[in-house]
């Protein structure tokens, strides 16, 4: 696995004696964000740690706020920034007059060799959703599965990129997206009208789109789905359960309706006369639960969803990689919630 990143792009927006104890941290590979508040200590926060770590004893003053706003430049209407050249993120803190009270800048990372946890069930040309708790790396690896589908399966694929988090701040998109093409979102509420326009004007065979999060977005995907083109998403919830029991995106995984059963039925199935099913095919036939960054649940979505709502447990595949990061494929294993036993 290669990871390629520019930490010192970030680090020089941040206070100077932050920027220089940063770039002598011997652990600075493994740094997830930098969070500056004002009137309080500077933490940094590192990949696979709960907890941050102070990076000094005085508190961040107002001045060395004003001074790394500044350096970033305008922050769209969803209070993110980012630096040209870059996949790093930076996202504000406001008051209630609007002034910048908080600045968390969240490293972005070019991983090569990530999507061989996934590689195999591209070659389906099926849908997939990925969920996970924030900072597990959902962006990342729908940056790489961007650069693998353009380049080694030569499909025209076309990003939906809201907040410039896959293809990186500025005009030109980084290199770690392939030849993949990529559309700008002016603010998040018409992200569906542009992954609605990418179909009708781009021809893309496979659309990736980040943080699918409204029911009229989910409605985007399964209209795109309808057509024949290929999805790459992924959306807020940690557990497939978490998007069967959300109505704004149980959509995505066919949605589920209440159904009142005749007598017969009902004694057939041994069940009570009031049951819920799923309504109609998922827009994604696969879903991927990434626990961490090293450890994957996938799904086939229909079955699972089936089973979760008759009551019993379904069958997954284990993702996971050993101490010399080769993958491991486990298929057959019953799912839980916590883990797969």
């Amino acid at each position: 696995m290669v990871v390629e990143e520019d930490i010192d792009a970030l680090l020089k927006i941040l206070p100077r004696d932050l920027h220089l104890s940063l770039l002598k941290e011997s652990t600075k590979a493994q740094l997830l964000e930098v969070v500056l508040d004002l009137g309080r200590l500077p933490e940094a926060r590192y990949l696979g740690q709960c907890a941050g770590k102070y990076l000094r004893s005085t508190v961040v003053s107002e001045e060395e706020l004003e001074e790394a706003h500044n350096a970033v430049g305008l922050f769209g209407r969803d209070n993110r920034a980012g630096i040209e050249g870059t996949l790093h993120r930076i996202s504000a803190i406001r008051s209630r007059k609007g002034t910048v009270v908080g600045l968390t800048c969240r490293i972005g990372r070019a991983v090569s060799g990530h999507i061989d946890m996934v590689h195999d069930l591209l070659e389906y040309g099926e849908s997939i959703l990925f969920v996970g708790r924030p900072g597990v790396g959902k962006t990342t690896v729908m940056r790489e599965i961007a650069r693998v589908l353009s380049d080694e399966f030569r499909r025209r694929v076309v990003i939906i990129d809201t907040s410039n988090e896959i293809g990186g701040d500025g005009d030109i998109p980084h290199v770690a997206i392939g030849s993949a093409r990529r559309m700008q979102v002016p603010e998040p509420s018409v992200q569906h009208r542009v992954m609605t326009e990418a179909v009708e004007n781009h021809m893309p065979e496979v659309i990736i789109v980040d943080e699918i999060g409204t029911e009229i977005e989910a409605l985007a995907c399964r209209s795109i789905a309808e057509r024949g083109v290929m999805l790459i998403g992924t959306a807020h919830g940690e557990k497939i359960e978490n998007i069967m029991k959300n109505p704004t995106l149980a959509d995505l995984v066919g949605g589920i309706e209440a159904v009142t059963l005749g007598d017969a039925e009902a004694k057939a199935r041994n069940s009570q006369k009031s049951v819920l099913e799923r309504k109609a095919p998922p827009t994604f036939p696969f879903l991927i639960e990434m626990r961490d960054r090293h450890h994957w649940v996938a799904h086939r979505t229909e079955k699972s969803v089936d089973m979760l709502l008759g009551g019993k447990i379904p069958q997954v595949e284990v993702r996971k990689r050993d101490d010399k990061f080769n993958v491991i494929i486990e298929r057959g294993k019953a799912y839980s919630v916590d883990n797969c036993i």
